[in-house]
């Protein structure tokens, strides 16, 4: 596995690059879709390779380890088998679910001890288990485990998180020193930056996890309830910090304005459930704003859901009909919701990319954050 960065904008820190795996190349910037149980909800993996056009999806480890369990998806022979897609996963080492399960754990030195939310039994993850437990999914890059410390944090309580991850970090580089890959292709881990929104914190993390030298660096902790511009300062600051030559990936963003933003300070990957989750609300993001499909503006509209969006949504459906869907909660519409707004996101960093190579990201960026955040 291997980064390549192809080309920096004049006006702005946006790249375009190649991020290279075993399971296929990847372009940034990109968007990855969510797959947190093995499948992003209601779609085909035919569909997410032809219709949404993702190159790398999400899996993770939490989920997965509940169910179908490491038995199941070991025998399988990892999960790129198990779920029938050929194109590189990333996952996530659990950090961010023992953050979501602050109820039910408990973190010490040694790891953390969580419930689950399946069936109540009690679980205990190192970082060397999370390292074992991605060895057996089997994804492409395997993410340090960590603690994604909540918003507002406390700044005492964010520095002594911040240096426990540092410390579970260099448990997980020895854990995958110590294992092999189980399925016959290259594995990479990413570390993962915290801080919370303290510059300091920020600084000194990215300077220790810059210090790995890995392929590619991830920022976490961000997108957790905090202002939009705390987000981009401390995405801002990270980047100013990381080396320019390894790919860097900003975890759990975010929205469509979000993306186009923190690519201009030089991010390269991104991940959010907000395009799918959203979708089965009846948010739709499309090329000229947002749109709310339950509004009764939208009954007797046959028009298509984006006219201008024929380079990347299926032009079959109209906005009346999708509201007829959603409306009556049939599996159908939250299906064509959800292939449409990641086909949205997709579409939106491929445009970014040819933008940055041609030169003309930064004035088009500024166009598209105006016209993005526009409720229809």
């Amino acid at each position: 596995m291997h980064f390549d960065l192809l080309h920096t904008d004049s006006k702005s820190n946006a790249r375009a690059g190649l991020l290279h795996t075993d399971h296929g190349v990847v372009e940034t910037p990109i968007f990855m879709p969510v797959g947190t149980a093995g499948t992003v909800k209601g779609v085909h993996q035919h569909e997410i390779k032809d219709d949404i056009k993702a190159q790398i999806i999400l899996g993770n480890t939490y989920h997965l380890y509940m169910r179908p369990g490491m038995d199941v998806i070991e025998n399988a022979g990892g999960l790129h088998k198990f779920i029938g897609w050929d194109g590189p996963i990333l996952t996530d080492s659990g950090g961010y679910q023992v953050y979501s399960l602050s109820g039910s754990r408990k973190i010490k030195e040694e790891g953390v001890k969580f419930q689950s939310h399946y069936d109540g039994s009690y679980h205990f993850f190192t970082p060397e288990k999370a390292i074992d437990v991605q060895r057996q999914i089997g994804a492409d890059i395997i993410m340090a485990f960590d603690e994604c410390t909540p918003y507002p944090c406390d700044y005492n309580y964010a520095k002594r998180s911040m240096h426990m991850t540092h410390r579970w970090l260099k448990r997980c580089y020895d854990q995958m020193d110590a294992t092999q890959p189980l399925y016959g292709y290259e594995q990479n881990l990413f570390p993962i930056i915290q801080g919370s929104t303290y510059k300091d914190l920020r600084k000194e993390s990215a300077e220790v996890i810059a210090g790995y030298g890995t392929i590619g660096n991830a920022i976490g902790g961000l997108s957790v309830g905090e202002p939009d511009e705390d987000l981009y300062e401390m995405t801002d600051l990270v980047c100013g910090i990381l080396p320019t030559d390894k790919a860097r990936y900003l975890m759990g963003v975010g929205t469509p304005i979000n993306l186009l933003e923190c690519i201009s300070m030089g991010i390269d990957m991104f991940d959010c459930v907000m395009p799918s989750r959203n979708a089965r609300h009846g948010m739709l993001f499309t090329s000229e704003g947002i749109i709310n499909i339950k509004n009764q503006k939208w009954e007797k509209d046959y028009s298509v859901i984006d006219p201008n969006g024929t380079s990347y949504v299926d032009q079959t459906y109209s906005k009346a009909y999708l509201r007829h869907l959603i409306k009556s909660k049939e599996y159908l519409g939250f299906q064509i919701a959800t292939i449409h707004n990641l086909a949205f996101y997709l579409a939106l960093v491929k445009e970014a990319r040819v933008r940055i190579l041609d030169g003309t990201f930064a004035e088009w960026k500024n166009v598209m954050v105006k016209k993005l955040g526009q409720k229809l």
